[in-house]
């Protein structure tokens, strides 16, 4: 901590402090003094926990930001019982790049061809007439990369930017409804409530696994 508040970067803090800062006590007192030692304060102010009987504040977001107006609230993402918490800073810009550009090698059957052609023209002298297996080495690998590189130039082209490309409309849609059953599930006491919700769960972490790892096969 003392090495992280001596530069001037803007510090973000988010954890789950296992107090509730519902509630006026001791650990909350302690734990303001000590982050606002470093310059840090709590921002989220609604429970985070909730359930028919109770309901607690338990994770927090503390930041050392005063230079920008900020504003946090409540995500349901059904993961947990414990809601998720946004901040959101209304005058920063970040820009979020719409392509994002990749290097591939124009391999192809033209440059394949090529590329034997190439290689059925050179003579290898420089291999073939040297004795030591070292140098012989270096002289047949430079030839060989000389013309690989040759036959198989990069080329840069631009792709649009999809940071999750296996989040399909399908997916999103049982993502809402698994908010919507976890919203009744906590209100209620309904054992058959619980059973359901968990079961629906367990059935989207399947699907959502299957689509990912669709992806890192097809790249």
């Amino acid at each position: 901590m003392n090495k992280t508040c001596k530069t001037s970067t803007d510090i973000i803090l988010c954890d789950d402090f296992n107090i509730n800062y519902l509630e006026d006590n001791y650990r909350k007192h302690s734990l303001d003094s000590l982050l606002a030692s470093f310059g840090l304060f709590s921002t989220v102010k609604f429970p985070i926990r909730i359930s028919y009987q109770s309901c607690t504040l338990i994770d927090n977001i503390f930041i050392n930001i005063y230079n920008h107006d900020f504003f946090v609230h409540p995500l349901i993402s059904g993961l947990s019982d414990h809601d998720g918490q946004i901040i959101t800073f209304s005058n920063i810009a970040n820009s979020v790049p719409r392509h994002i550009s990749t290097i591939k090698r124009q391999i192809n059957s033209h440059t394949i061809q090529n590329f034997t052609l190439f290689l059925s023209y050179e003579n290898w002298e420089d291999v073939f007439l040297e004795k030591d297996v070292n140098i012989l080495f270096n002289n047949f690998l430079n030839t060989y990369l000389r013309i690989f590189y040759a036959s198989f130039p990069n080329t840069k082209t631009k792709n649009s930017y999809n940071p999750k490309p296996w989040l399909t409309t399908g997916i999103r849609i049982s993502c809402a409804n698994k908010r919507k059953l976890y919203l009744i599930y906590r209100k209620s006491n309904n054992p058959s409530h619980k059973e359901y919700y968990k079961s629906y769960c367990q059935t989207l972490s399947k699907v959502i696994m299957s689509a990912k790892n669709s992806i890192i096969i097809i790249l």
